[in-house]
């Protein structure tokens, strides 16, 4: 089972929805990166349960601590570990699918494979474990922060409702205003509104959450194998909700020509940009100093209180199965820790490949 990311930043996530906790081991953080519990945990609340009437229920404190790798506030180039303590798990929601796998979950091919899985919750499967990826992105964008990078993940689409664009200072500034974290307020309300019909219907309801990155350099990526895209790609979609993963205009390009979607070149302000952004900070499987642009497609929440099919593994019959216990009408908001985080895991671990933050030691940098 594969459960670490990463080249020289590695981030190795550990634990499972209802056991004794959830975290991970961060290794190839330079040293000298002033880091604090707090510099985790506030990138840890975005993603928290129990905050709203969108979001699940179960209400986790999801308090972070530091185990090892820091010295006097600072990294120390050594592995740094991160525990969070699960205390709200209601294990006996889920004793009626030891044998019933639960649609759309991973249930029935986890048994295929190992033979072996945990119920309560999903086990290693819960969309609990992604607080290990938001422990490994909370100290990649504080390791982005020194050099000018910022990050910032935000809901543009819940079902049929879409956000009207926002620059990146109204995004950043308009998330925290509602629960549904969407920078077109007008649409929050409408989005927030949909998200709780769904949940009072005993459903869920599916959305688009976007990542963009700014302040980055050209040059990040290689043009065959390790493209910067391409790992983007790959850890967006092991977000486990995830279903589709665009770069840019994404598949917005299918239908356009060379002349309709050609980033052009120009000289602003001394620099070398572009005049559009359709290939989203990504040429050639590198960055070419234009703002990073993804977008993900997050699936209906398959955790569903309607009566639904599954069979019984152990006496190989069909049967009815109606899923209680506190789950999220729309995962969507909560994701969007999540996107941020895993983008800043891969732009920081190719920061360091390609030689604009140094691997072993922050102030030789300076």
């Amino acid at each position: 089972m594969s459960n670490s990311i990463g080249e020289k930043f590695k981030v190795t996530s550990f634990g499972t929805s209802h056991g004794m906790a959830v975290g991970a081991v961060v290794d190839g953080c330079p040293a000298n990166l002033e880091l604090t519990p707090e510099d985790i945990q506030k990138e840890l609340d975005k993603r928290k349960p129990g905050t709203s009437s969108v979001t699940t229920a179960r209400k986790e404190a999801d308090e972070v601590q530091i185990l090892s790798g820091i010295f006097e506030g600072k990294t120390d180039g050594t592995p740094i570990a991160c525990v969070v303590f699960n205390k709200n798990q209601h294990s006996k929601d889920y004793s009626m699918f030891k044998n019933t796998p639960r649609p759309s979950h991973g249930d029935f091919a986890w048994m295929a494979k190992y033979g072996n899985y945990d119920y309560n919750g999903g086990g290693r499967g819960s969309g609990r474990v992604t607080i290990g990826h938001v422990i490994g992105g909370a100290i990649a964008k504080k390791l982005l922060e020194t050099q000018n990078i910022e990050i910032i993940s935000h809901v543009t689409q819940i079902g049929d409702i879409k956000a009207e664009p926002q620059d990146f200072n109204a995004i950043k500034e308009n998330i925290e205003k509602n629960p549904v974290r969407c920078a077109d307020l007008k649409a929050a309300e409408e989005m927030e509104e949909l998200i709780l019909t769904k949940k009072q219907e005993g459903d869920s309801i599916g959305g688009i959450v976007e990542t963009i990155a700014i302040g980055m350099p050209a040059g990040l990526g290689e043009p065959v194998f390790e493209r910067l895209d391409g790992d983007l790609a790959r850890i967006l979609m092991n977000i486990g909700s995830v279903k589709g993963v665009e770069i840019g205009l994404g598949f917005g390009v299918a239908d356009k020509t060379g002349s309709q979607i050609n980033d052009e070149y120009q000289i602003e302000d001394g620099k070398i940009t572009t005049k559009t952004n359709n290939s989203g900070g990504i040429i050639g499987g590198m960055s070419n100093g234009m703002p990073i642009v993804s977008r993900i497609a997050i699936k209906p929440t398959p955790s569903i209180s309607k009566c639904q099919d599954s069979v019984n593994l152990e006496k190989m019959e069909n049967k009815k199965i109606e899923i209680k216990g506190r789950h999220d009408p729309c995962i969507a908001p909560r994701v969007t820790a999540v996107a941020e985080s895993s983008t800043a895991i891969v732009l920081a671990d190719h920061m360091i490949r390609s030689g604009f933050i140094h691997p072993t030691d922050l102030e030789k940098n300076i």
